[in-house]
């Protein structure tokens, strides 16, 4: 599988050093299968003036039988739970990979609505199916870093 990460460097090493906390699936190198996701990851940093690079991996599929994968093929109760637990710090959960729907902007506005109580789950989830598809995938152990393959980087 073909996998891409946005940002203003190459990361030919990926690590989970640099992650963040309290983002969509939790601490974890993000990547995506949608060239235009990543190109879009890399549009915050070519707003500061900096550059875009898109670093591009192959991922061993043989990591989705041989470690623990959760997917979202859609946006889905079970998935806003599980964002609202890792935006709030509360995940707990094993998974090497995480793989499912961006709460980009558009998303977290809605998700905002529901944690204010000013829609109800089912409002939520409905909004969120109108939502342009996106794509991602964080490997959150060092396991999962193992399977992916730095194959090249591409400037904007």
């Amino acid at each position: 599988m073909i996998l891409y990460h946005g940002s203003c460097t190459e990361v030919s090493r990926p690590d989970l050093l640099h992650s963040r906390p309290n983002v969509d699936f939790g601490r974890g190198f993000y990547t995506t299968s949608m060239y235009g996701q990543a190109e879009k990851w890399c549009g915050r940093f070519r707003k500061k003036g900096q550059s875009g690079i898109i670093s591009v991996y192959h991922l061993d599929e043989a990591a989705f039988g041989e470690l623990d994968v959760l997917r979202f093929d859609s946006y889905n109760e079970e998935w806003l739970d599980f964002i609202l637990n890792c935006r709030s710090g509360r995940d707990t959960s094993g998974y090497d990979i995480v793989y499912g729907g961006v709460a980009d902007d558009k998303v977290f506005n809605t998700v905002e609505l529901y944690l204010d109580q000013l829609i109800d789950k089912a409002q939520a989830l409905k909004r969120l199916r109108y939502e342009k598809p996106n794509m991602q995938l964080a490997l959150r152990t060092e396991a999962a870093l193992t399977y992916l393959h730095f194959e090249r980087s591409i400037a904007l």
